[in-house]
């Protein structure tokens, strides 16, 4: 299965990014997301779907272009002038000028003016403008079934104008036509399209901001016939794992790469959130993307930049914006029948206000107000502006949202559970005692034999095992296996049977069950070791947050009750369930999410069954890799400190979406009976057309206040 990541230019509203859906399902194509925010399109090709070349002049013919694949395109480049300000720009003179007559000051000045002919040649090629960007755009979403805004601008805009063109051969006076109403109807939308255009780009700043740390010059080094060290600028998108590179001060990282030689201060922010610069040296790694403060170093390319840690983040972040939340369901269905829904409004106010008024002229101006008042791109960005607003923040704050269900379930959530080792404490651990059981074996033969077992496990107990006893003489296994739950199983050549694991493993062998690690030969207690785990400082400032939200927390982990109990007893957590197996784990997980929306905030390999079953599964960047695949949502560098700020967003993105939607919705029905009444007065179009052209900056703006909320 083909995965396809395209860009696509000249979707300007919800009912665009419904049409290229519609038509990319219609295909045949699988897990298609349309991005209207960034205009990224992204579909899996199976098996029998037509070639993507066809799909490609699909979208064309829909009135969109396919600008190239994600990711290929250098966005780096500036940009062009706004088309919407470039045509703003042409229009604007022609339709001041036409304005002119109806400003009483200069009324007198400018005679000529009311002739309408001078009218018609100013108002013309404003028109054209008006019909080559939005008649097209019309004619093709009415033809897909999926009209749009334009649909309702082009009528507008054409049966004010053409009532004027019918009224300047019939020889009207020239109070009964209405060129200018036209031309500030293009003029204004236009003018309201570059404004929505430019904060809606405001909204995708914290990502454009990552987007542009990608591409940048690398100092590669090689070495010639000589073996003398040669240096050489390069794109960093051309490096590949295992070149060497150089990095000076002041210099950004350019891909994902370990430390050969030298040392360095290292400002992960733009990557991590966390503004501190940390000391790096011999076998670090650096991240792509973070800027090296002071030092020298020489590094090795681990990941190329396409597939570095700030790749991958913005990738989820733009998979995340690509989803649609259950909140902007209804808002989707309303969008699709709005502009027929409009139309019908609009005849309905001709009709209605010709049989009162007697009026023609009255009647069109009031039902032309009413088609260019009407809004449907208000309720189709309310939700994925707040959504690109709140996923941006989270990703510069260090915290990944894997999709924006969770963004917007973080509302609801009414109880936390944390695993412990390396959740609430640090999952670095010092050994504490080792306590030889069986006189038969040496302390040092234990402490061989629990490093030649931990060696081939990743658990936090597991790694500070085999750190401590670290040694090059190992027992040389026939067969070596990892139990969830359990520990390192081992059999030798002679069938000997060996465990390094959690009192599980050794039931009846000892009355003990307060140790960490037990060491075992054939269901034989050989040894036991007892370490001992720092509380994360951050821990207790976390759960008094939830506690004074009014959030239940739970610990929940697999190690004994004994060492659990007084470390929550230590950061107040409620309820401790302790000694429990990864199926212990997601059975309970299962339990509260029947009783309560639950979080669940895990990092080992046993936590991933219950981060997948929890309505929000919570893993932090040091954890396990399969923890990390299942979580919902990722928090980098600050770990658990970071959950008050991903909860405060969850809510107040939801917040301003409702806020968004609220807006939208009242919007259009205050609006639309305000124009169909003949309340904005003579120049009604002319108002209608501008207040619905600010109508979306409004709603823009107050996304784009998430950035400087206060969350927490």
């Amino acid at each position: 299965m083909e995965k396809v990541f395209w860009k696509v230019d000249g979707m300007t509203c919800a009912n665009c990014a419904l049409t290229v859906s519609k038509f990319l399902e219609q295909k045949g194509l699988s897990d298609v997301k349309v991005n209207l925010m960034s205009g990224e399109v992204s579909f899996d090709v199976v098996e029998g779907a037509e070639d993507t070349g066809k799909i490609k002049k699909g979208i064309d013919s829909l009135g969109y272009k396919v600008v190239g694949e994600v990711g290929k395109i250098d966005t780096t480049e500036k940009k062009a002038l706004n088309k919407y300000l470039k045509f703003l720009l042409i229009t604007a003179g022609p339709t001041l000028l036409l304005m002119l007559h109806m400003i009483p000051v200069v009324k007198h000045w400018v005679h000529f003016m009311m002739n309408p002919w001078i009218q018609f040649a100013l108002c013309l090629p404003v028109y054209g403008i008006g019909m080559y960007l939005f008649a097209k755009s019309a004619w093709v979403s009415v033809r897909n079934k999926m009209p749009n805004m334009n649909v309702l601008v082009t009528i507008g805009a054409t049966s004010s104008f053409a009532y004027s063109v019918v009224g300047m051969f019939l020889g009207w006076p020239s109070d009964q036509l209405f060129f200018e109403t036209t031309a500030t109807i293009v003029s204004l939308i236009l003018l309201g399209n570059f404004l929505e255009d430019s904060t809606l780009q405001t909204t995708q700043r914290a990502l454009t901001k990552l987007s542009k740390s990608q591409k940048v010059l690398a100092t590669m080094i090689a070495y010639d016939d000589q073996h003398q060290e040669l240096h050489f600028q390069v794109e960093n998108n051309t490096l590949r794992s295992g070149d060497l590179i150089l990095i000076k001060s002041g210099e950004q990282v350019p891909a994902d790469c370990r430390i050969l030689s030298g040392s360095a201060t290292v400002n992960e922010a733009i990557v991590t959130g966390e503004s501190l610069p940390i000391s790096k040296t011999k076998k670090d790694t650096l991240i792509g993307g973070s800027i090296v403060a002071d030092g020298l170093v020489k590094a090795q390319v681990t990941s190329p930049a396409n597939e570095s840690v700030l790749a991958n983040i913005i990738n989820l972040v733009k998979q995340a914006q690509g989803e649609k939340p259950p909140v902007q369901q209804l808002a989707d269905k309303i969008s699709a029948i709005f502009v027929p829904v409009v139309l019908v409004i609009t005849a309905l106010t001709f009709i209605l206000n010709y049989l009162i008024l007697h009026n023609f002229t009255e009647a069109l101006m009031r039902s032309v107000a009413v088609l260019v008042i009407a809004c449907p791109c208000a309720m189709g960005l309310a939700t994925p502006a707040a959504i690109a607003v709140g996923l941006g923040r989270a990703a510069r704050s260090g915290i990944l949202f894997r999709n924006a269900k969770s963004l917007e379930l973080f509302k609801n959530i009414r109880q936390v559970v944390f695993d412990k080792t390396g959740t609430l404490t640090t999952g670095t651990f010092e050994i504490k005692q080792l306590t030889v059981v069986d006189s038969s074996y040496t302390e040092d033969e234990i402490k061989k034999l629990a490093y030649s077992l931990e060696k081939f496990s990743n658990h936090p107990i597991a790694l500070s095992v085999s750190k401590a006893f670290t040694r090059t003489d190992v027992f040389r296994w026939k067969s070596v296996e990892e139990i969830k739950g359990k520990g390192v199983k081992a059999t030798d050549i002679e069938g000997n049977e060996f465990w390094a694991g959690s009192y599980r493993i050794a039931p009846g062998a000892s009355a003990e069950n307060a140790h960490n690690v037990y060491i075992v030969k054939n269901n034989t207690l050989l040894a036991w070791i007892d370490v001992k785990d720092l509380i994360r400082p951050e821990a207790a400032k976390v759960v008094s947050y939830l506690h004074a939200k009014g959030i239940k927390t739970i610990l929940l982990s697999g190690d004994t009750k004994s060492n659990c109990t007084p470390v929550a007893s230590e950061l107040g957590i409620d309820q401790v369930i302790a000694e429990q197996t990864p199926e212990q784990k997601l059975a309970m997980i299962e339990k509260l999410n029947q009783e309560q929306p639950t979080a669940m905030v895990g990092d080992g390999i046993n936590d991933a069954p219950a981060l997948a079953k929890a309505t929000i599964g919570i893993s932090m960047s040091e954890a396990s890799q399969v923890a990390i695949q299942t979580a919902d949502v990722v928090l980098m560098n600050k770990g658990l400190g970071n959950l008050p700020l991903a909860l405060g967003l969850g809510k107040h993105s939801f917040i301003t979406i409702q806020q968004n939607l609220f807006w939208a919705f009242s919007y259009n029905i205050i609006a639309i009976p305000v124009a169909a009444f003949g309340l904005l007065g003579t120049y009604g179009p002319t108002y209608g057309a501008l207040i619905m052209g600010l109508s979306d900056v409004v709603l823009a703006v107050n996304s784009v206040r998430l950035f400087v909320k206060k969350v927490v």
